[in-house]
């Protein structure tokens, strides 16, 4: 399953591009790849995984601004379409296998 991230967050002040910054730090340190500029998105294993991940994100969470979370199927992810713009080849690999050789 994917955890989808979607945040919109204050700019306006030196704090809030602090905060920004800093909560951008942390959802890459956990494991999040960008898809767009305010979705992330982290493969996670299971349900108990998930749960730990969104406590995670509520310890890390800005003081101001929306964050939000979906979790998806990887059948439900696998459908995505890509109305405008293609998959770049050179993107990081994000899979469940085990071993991945080039």
């Amino acid at each position: 399953m994917r955890l989808l991230i979607f945040f919109d967050l204050p700019v306006d002040t030196a704090r809030q591009r602090k905060d920004y910054r800093q909560f951008r730090r942390y959802l890459l340190k956990d494991g999040y790849l960008m898809m767009q500029e305010s979705v992330y998105a982290k493969l996670v294993v299971n349900d108990g995984v998930a749960a730990a991940a969104v406590i995670r994100l509520r310890n890390n969470r800005p003081p101001s601004g929306l964050v939000q979370v979906l979790k998806v199927s990887e059948g439900q992810f696998a459908t995505m379409e890509y109305i405008t713009g293609e998959v770049r080849s050179y993107d990081e690999v994000d899979s469940m296998e085990e071993l991945l050789i080039l």
